[in-house]
């Protein structure tokens, strides 16, 4: 008996069920022909002709076809890779739009290459169908019980980037069977423990599905971290504890909720400057098969190689429309259906790339601003790629934050003795220098020290040399510019001074990111003392060098402890996390200029002091009573005023606080070189000595 096609619609493009059947539509420029491959529970297909075309839209309606049936593609068009057309009917091809994909790649079950073996210029007949992972069509209804977008201003945020595997793998409060999932972080162990450290939103490593690369797997390794994106609108499945066939969707959504519901902001980073599909030799999987000159950036003057401002051997084309739509509509989805809070983009400069250049008027971000969903979500820009002039920090137009490398890059310089006060200073007051001039904030300044690319804080008090051998590339992946001090000591030591210094180096450093104007964002696990064991380059290792070891001893709880003090102190005194850049007068009626750097004698620093190669101690007087904000119901916002004593220096020095105009007496807040010491328990008067140990930072708060 035949099956019943019907025209269908161009659009929405991929699948979209409506309770009676499913309406499948798939964007192919180049294409001559397209089948749509369905496939049943024993793996047997029925190949389906997909005969209406609409504006390079492939359409058809298949009445009965609903929520969990798999499918796939095969399209039809010229074989001439020198010309950069890969069409190849052989090859089963993962839906661009597919909402939920199941399984992995099995590249030894049947070969994923559309080229024949050492012939690449012709085309392999091998059916790779056995290999490819299916597309599945799923319910997209959910109860999401009035759950809204949160909406926490800029100056509030607190960003955790967490693994959504390696945060529960191995935390005894979460159930065995969920532990790595969604629902795992969903939990009621997982969401208790952000809530107490105090943080406000999490950023999670890429959760589109993935797809393995075969190099790494021939290696038995795989792309844990997941910048390898095959579905862009598929919550990876790997993460889903109830199952591949559309139940991932649910509980991706189902922990958003939970997350929304303890106050926690859900950010996603998102890969849309490359795929999974490697180079020329690569795998066709997908978007290759489909239409490779539409949707790559092919070299103009040899489209059978990429244009790679990524490293990974492609890069997608967002100067073509039908690819920008693919990105606009996959962000509006996890907005829109999933509910997610912002995004930050994994090499933004990739796709600012018009022709060549980076273009901060292209038209990725033009679509975004006039977007009335998108314009509102948080959206954060790793600057970077690795094409030519693609370093771009502080170059994102306005609505955009930044993580910010140039922050990361001082704040280890200052700590390990290697950067002047001029530069610390810029980055640590919310670096005006690279967002003030078009209109932007200090929250557009993402500040962190270390992140998931790179050593783990601990290591980076421990490790002078990256120490990658696990990954097995002999060593040679991986950043050397690492700007780490291992404090006398390479990897682990029994050493109780060195052990003492590393853990100060610790806290100055945490103390630095969350006390500076801008917006912090903590590495998972660094507040537990969590270590990589000097891997500075874990992408692929999915196993417990990763995970995060929940078994902490006493320095980890001292750690654990110091950092919810620093957290707390952040939420409650907006001195910390100024709306508006600091400009050093008094325009708000105090008489005492909104921030007031000295040197350790208590005067003012000059131009000179600001000079010098060789200051690695000053102090910072921040107003509280010079904020220029006005709470949500117009009334001035009121702090209480704060200094910060910062010595980098390798011996002790004693600073003269200022005279009393600022303040007649101060009291102690915090100290890294004595974590539990509690507030209040010193006082000093204006213009008495204070020492701050060796290598330490010093809080003190204004109490009279």
């Amino acid at each position: 008996m035949s099956r019943a096609v019907w025209p269908g619609g161009p659009f929405p493009l991929g699948p979209t069920w409506d309770g009676g059947g499913t309406n499948f539509s798939l964007y192919s420029e180049g294409a001559e022909r397209v089948e749509l491959c369905l496939f049943d529970d024993e793996g047997s297909e029925e190949r389906v002709e997909v005969r209406q075309q609409t504006a390079f839209e492939w359409h058809a309606y298949l009445p009965g076809v609903g929520p969990g049936q798999r499918y796939g593609y095969r399209v039809h068009g010229p074989w001439d890779p020198g010309a950069g057309q890969r069409f190849n009917p052989a090859k089963l091809l993962i839906d661009p739009y597919a909402k939920a994909i199941a399984g992995p790649i099995e590249y030894d079950r049947a070969r994923t290459f559309a080229y024949a073996p050492g012939r690449e210029d012709d085309r392999d007949e091998t059916d790779s169908a056995p290999a490819i992972p299916s597309s599945v069509v799923v319910d997209e209804s959910f109860d999401w019980e009035g759950d809204v977008r949160l909406g926490r201003p800029w100056a509030e945020t607190v960003i955790y980037e967490l693994h959504v595997k390696g945060f529960t793998k191995r935390m005894e409060g979460v159930r065995e069977d969920l532990r790595g999932t969604y629902a795992g972080l969903a939990s009621e162990a997982a969401i208790e423990y952000l809530r107490d450290l105090g943080v406000t939103a999490v950023e999670l490593l890429p959760v589109h599905h993935i797809a393995d690369e075969h190099a790494l797997v021939e290696r038995g390794l795989t792309n844990y971290w997941g910048y390898s994106t095959i579905g862009f609108f598929a919550p990876h499945a790997g993460y889903a504890a109830t199952g591949s066939g559309g139940e991932q969707v649910r509980e991706f959504k189902g922990m958003v909720k939970a997350l929304h519901r303890a106050g926690i902001e859900v950010i996603l980073d998102v890969v849309y400057n490359h795929t999974a599909e490697g180079n020329h030799l690569g795998p066709t999987l997908s978007f290759k098969g489909i239409d490779n000159a539409a949707y790559y950036r092919l070299v103009p003057d040899d489209p059978r190689y990429y244009m790679d401002f990524t490293g990974t051997g492609n890069s997608l084309n967002p100067v073509n429309p039908s690819v920008l739509r693919l990105i606009m509509d996959s962000l509006r989805y996890f907005v829109t259906q999933c509910h997610v809070d912002g995004f930050r983009f994994d090499l933004a400069s990739a796709l600012a790339r018009e022709l060549y250049e980076v273009d901060r008027l292209s038209a990725f971000f033009d679509v975004i601003h006039q977007d009335p969903v998108l314009s509102q979500a948080k959206l954060i820009a790793e600057p970077w790629d690795v094409g030519p002039g693609g370093y771009q920090v502080g170059n994102f137009p306005v609505l955009w934050s930044e993580w910010n490398g140039l922050y990361r890059d001082s704040v280890r310089d200052f700590w390990r003795g290697h950067a002047a006060v001029g530069e610390f200073t810029r980055r640590f007051t919310g670096s005006s220098d690279l967002y003030q001039a078009d209109g932007r904030h200090p929250s557009a300044s993402i500040n962190f020290v270390t992140a998931h690319d790179g050593f783990t804080l601990r290591d980076l008090v421990s490790y002078d040399r990256k120490h990658n051998e696990a990954n097995g590339e002999g060593n040679r992946d991986g950043s050397d510019d690492n700007r780490s001090w291992n404090c006398g000591v390479e990897g682990e030591t029994d050493d109780p001074e060195v052990n003492a210094l590393r853990d100060r180096q610790t806290r100055n450093i945490l103390a630095t990111l969350l006390l500076s104007q801008g917006t912090p964002m903590l590495l998972s696990g660094d507040e537990l003392r969590n270590t990589q064991h000097g891997n500075n380059n874990a992408y692929c290792q999915d196993n417990e060098l990763t995970w995060l070891d929940w078994a902490l001893d006493d320095r980890a709880r001292l750690l654990r402890g110091f950092t919810k003090r620093l957290l707390r102190l952040r939420a409650e005194h907006p001195v910390f996390r100024r709306a508006a850049f600091l400009t050093g007068e008094a325009r708000q009626g105090s008489r005492a200029p909104d921030v007031w750097w000295f040197r350790p004698d208590g005067r003012r620093m000059t131009l000179a002091d600001w000079r010098r190669g060789d200051a690695f101690a000053l102090g910072a007087f921040l107003n509280g009573a010079e904020i220029p904000t006005l709470t949500s119901e117009g009334e001035p916002v009121v702090d209480e005023s704060f200094i910060v004593l910062f010595n980098a220096w390798r011996e002790p020095v004693t600073f003269v606080l200022p005279p009393a105009r600022f303040g007649r007496r101060w009291a102690h807040e915090l100290c890294t070189a004595d974590p539990e010491l509690e507030p209040n328990g010193v006082l000093y008067r204006a213009r008495s000595p204070v020492e701050v140990e060796a290598r330490a930072l010093r809080v003190l708060r204004r109490a009279g």
